[in-house]
């Protein structure tokens, strides 16, 4: 898979995860694996640049003596799933496209 499609693909599982509820690294990685395998250094190259990009916030908090970074999805990230929606039926039509002399076998 093309690089690039993969790391705008995992943003999005990333965003995904916080969208319902503010979590932290452990946690997405934990509602992620039935679906993704992630390790944590990449999570949280993801969350940083998602950060940086504005699609999420940070917030700490004490947690058994630690402090834990929390992640909230903003609305610009809420608006970065919608439009991954809208780009995944064009995604959909190319692959019914490429595919279709599969189909007529």
């Amino acid at each position: 898979m093309d690089i690039q499609m993969k790391r705008g693909l995992l943003d999005v599982c990333v965003l995904a995860a916080i969208k319902n509820e503010d979590s932290y690294g452990y946690k997405i990685i934990k509602d992620m694996k039935p679906y993704i395998e992630l390790s944590e250094s990449t999570l949280y190259t993801i969350l940083k640049r998602l950060e940086m990009a504005g699609l999420l916030t940070v917030w700490s908090a004490e947690h058994g003596g630690r402090l834990r970074k929390y992640y909230h999805i903003t609305a610009a990230g809420l608006k970065r799933i919608d439009d991954f929606k809208e780009e995944w039926r064009e995604i959909e039509s190319i692959y019914r496209f490429v595919t279709r002399e599969d189909a007529r076998r």
